[in-house]
């Protein structure tokens, strides 16, 4: 990987691991969604990963419908890339997982690069009194559940997706996962540059562990050379730590409530603009320049804002 002169901040505006109950700030509407994303671009990311939500319940949902209600505005308001998810929400079909990257042709879309054993059962022990009965079995039912990103599942959601001029954020949880990754670009399935997002700090992936960071750095830049970008995330309160290393030796980050509610110890985040606020703060302060939108657009070969269908 060719070390980039400016780090792209990604935002996860709210993702489908965190539940109503968990914090009073996480967005679930149509309008608390667009706010979020538009502040969180003011505030300096440039691109924005988007989930959506029931609006009544706060559960995801991956139906398009609920996307529209909130991307026009974002486009409107904003010039931050859009990246919608494919993972969806724990226990959706690869059809329900799809839809709403399939209906908007984003620029960039998410990937998960390989199946694992997705654990967030721990968190439902932490909390007496859920707001809404959707919550605890979400939680609980993932200590006997498998996110299933098979091969066929993979290539299916490649194929469809890149017919629209779509591009991919390569979630990849493990090292497996970028051994998959290489497996689809030797087949011609995918092209660089590759951005590769690091995800670190889920029980059942790659633990968070700077060692795991430094190999997944070299063994992606042992694949795929100078074709790849590399951004990282890391889980609650390993995500600024991540952030900053990554950034300090090359590469790029993600923050966002998707990720951590927190701004620090025992805080909760007020908002998603907060955190990224907070790791541009840092990054300008070690005189790690940022990227703009157009130069994210730019480094990862995007289609450009004007090329999507919504």
């Amino acid at each position: 990987m060719r070390k980039p002169s400016k780090v792209i901040v990604s935002c996860a505006i709210t993702g489908s691991i965190h539940t109503p109950t968990m914090t009073p700030h996480l967005p679930m509407t149509a309008e608390q969604i667009g706010s979020e994303a538009i502040a969180a671009a003011k505030a300096g990311a440039a691109i924005l990963h988007l989930h959506a939500r029931n609006e009544e319940t706060g559960q995801p949902s991956q139906k398009p419908e609920d996307y529209a209600r909130f991307l026009p505005r974002i486009k409107a308001e904003c010039d931050a890339v859009i990246n919608i998810t494919t993972g969806g929400g724990l226990g959706m079909s690869l059809d329900d997982r799809l839809a709403a990257a399939k209906w908007a042709r984003p620029e960039v879309a998410s990937m998960n690069m390989g199946s694992l054993n997705f654990n967030i059962s721990g968190a439902a022990g932490k909390i007496t009194e859920f707001k809404y009965p959707w919550e605890k079995p979400y939680l609980e039912m993932t200590k006997d559940f498998i996110l299933s990103n098979t091969f066929t599942q993979i290539e299916r959601g490649l194929t469809e997706l890149s017919e629209g001029g779509t591009r991919f954020e390569f979630e990849c949880y493990d090292i497996g996962h970028l051994y998959n990754l290489a497996h689809f670009r030797d087949r011609g399935l995918v092209q660089g540059p590759l951005f590769i997002q690091g995800v670190f700090g889920i029980l059942g992936g790659i633990a968070p562990e700077m060692e795991h960071l430094l190999h997944m750095r070299a063994t992606a830049q042992r694949l795929f050379g100078d074709d790849h970008q590399m951004s990282v995330l890391a889980a609650g309160r390993h995500q600024m730590p991540f952030a900053v290393n990554n950034a300090t030796i090359g590469g790029h980050v993600r923050v966002g409530l998707e990720d951590s509610i927190f701004i620090e110890k025992g805080k909760l985040a007020t908002s998603n603009a907060e955190q990224v606020a907070k790791i541009i703060r840092i990054l300008k302060e070690l005189s790690i320049e940022v990227a703009t939108p157009d130069e994210a657009r730019e480094m990862l070969g995007l289609k450009g804002a004007a090329n999507v269908a919504f």
